[in-house]
Formats: C-alpha cells, structure tokens, sequence
C-alpha cells in the first residue's frame, strides 16, 4: 500500500509539472509579439487607409499590388497605391505616406529597406527600396523573392517585426518570417510559403492600433524639412547609429536622431 501511494504521488506531480509547463508555454506563445517598438500612424479612427506611392518599374508592379491586397485584409488598415511623386533613386519620403521604389542602388551589401520618420511614436512618412543590383542576379531574381521583401519592407512602415529572423528556421507561413526559400518547396525550410502574411501578423496590427489618437499623423512643415534634406538615405554612413543586429546579421535595425523628438529608423535587409 505505502509503494502504490508513492507512486500515485509521483504520478499526480509529475501531471502538475506537466500542466503548468503547458500553461507557461502556451502563455508565452499567446504574448509573442512582433510590433517595430511602440511606432504606429497616428489616426482617428479605424480602419483607416495608408496610401503608397508607386515608384515601381513594370517587373515589380505585381508585387505591389498583391502585398497591398495581402495587408487590406487587415480590420485595422487599408491601403490604396497612388501614383509617386519622387525620383526613384533618391526615393525622398512624402509626408503622410509610403513611397515605394525600385533602382540599381548598387553593391552595397543590402537586397531592401524600410524607414520611417517619427516624432515621439508617431509615423510621419515611410519609405520602401528594393535594390535591382541584387535583384537582377540569378539567386534574388525570382517572383518569390521579390513579393517576400516587398510584402515585409511595406510591413515595417506599418510598425511591425519579424516573427522569426534565423534563415534556416522552418518557414512560418508569413513574409515577416526570414528565410532562405520564400516558395517553402526546397525542403530544406519546410513546406509553407513566406509571400504573405499569416493571421498572427493581423493579430498583431490589432494590437498595434487598437487605441486611437487625437489627431492623423503630420509633422510639421520644418520637421519635414529636415526629414527631406537628410540625403536620399541609401546609403549606411546616413542612416545613423546600428541599434540591433540579427544572430547571422542578416538583418540590422538603424537609428538617426534628427533633433527636436524627431527620428528616422532603417530596417535593412542585406544580401546573401
């Protein structure tokens, strides 16, 4: 009797440890969050639309409008591609919106990026490059690719991160997901395709913009100004201090301080 009741104990403790170390896990799933920092549009009311100017060329038309559908499907944003306004090479920001752009930016080690500028947690404006020097190589110049930097760079000027940055991770189904086989058909990061979003990306654009703000994001016309004349900012000696720096450093998070609480932010991802 006294060896069937140790056992029983035994039983019942380890079913407890197994509980709790069930509870804490799925705990920790539940409060994973990718959001960039604290950094949102200000805006008055939900959903509400960021516009993204296409300063494109025809190779990367596709890509756009399928990562502007993928992101609408968002309860919280939407959004509508206007016409640019910039030059594609300098790709100078316009308050109030995205631009998006496309050009030979050189060998300068980064395949895309996305900044914003702020003041305080506020976007004011936001910016996409997509660099055809890598593009146009037989590694990157591929559908898949290009939707998986162009869906994830427009991402970042939402204000989220990535859900996993470790290349060689099975793929988690959603572009903020990094990896080495987009298409998840090489078998080596398993079999879900990285071109899009998963649900856990709008979860997270919830909780992003749940609350709403006083005003719509605008900076004043001298803080913009300031924004405009920091140089066409593709280059790394413009983009400020290096803040963060994933485990194989394929990816680097800069930082600038412009004065007067306002910032710009570059999210780079380098080339293989």
């Amino acid at each position: 009797m006294k060896k069937f009741l140790e056992s029983v104990f035994r039983f019942k403790s380890i079913l407890a440890l197994s509980s709790l170390i069930a509870v804490v896990g799925f705990a920790s799933f539940a409060s994973a969050s990718h959001s960039w920092g604290s950094y949102h549009w200000a805006r008055t009311s939900n959903p509400f639309t960021i516009k993204v100017g296409n300063n494109l060329t025809s190779v990367w038309q596709t890509s756009l409008t399928t990562a502007s559908s993928d992101w609408s499907a968002s309860t919280v944003i939407d959004t509508a591609i206007v016409p640019g306004l910039k030059n594609p090479r300098t790709c100078k920001p316009t308050l109030g919106r995205i631009e998006a752009c496309n050009s030979k930016y050189g060998n300068n080690g980064w395949l895309g990026i996305a900044q914003i500028w702020t003041y305080g947690s506020h976007i004011a404006q936001a910016v996409v490059k997509l660099n055809d020097t890598y593009f146009n190589t037989t590694k990157y110049n591929k559908s898949s690719w290009r939707q998986l930097v162009m869906c994830q760079e427009i991402a970042h000027d939402f204000g989220l991160d990535h859900q996993d940055s470790i290349f060689t991770n099975p793929n988690l189904g959603t572009c903020m997901d990094y990896t080495n086989d987009p298409t998840g058909t090489a078998g080596t990061n398993g079999t879900l395709n990285n071109e899009h979003p998963n649900q856990h990306d709008f979860d997270q654009l919830v909780t992003i913009y749940t609350h709403l703000d006083a005003t719509n994001t605008s900076f004043s016309t001298t803080a913009n100004s300031s924004a405009g004349n920091s140089g066409d900012m593709s280059e790394r000696s413009e983009w400020g201090k290096e803040i963060r720096k994933s485990e194989n450093g394929r990816h680097s998070l800069f930082e600038r301080d412009l004065g007067n609480g306002k910032k710009v932010h570059t999210f780079v991802t380098w080339a293989d």
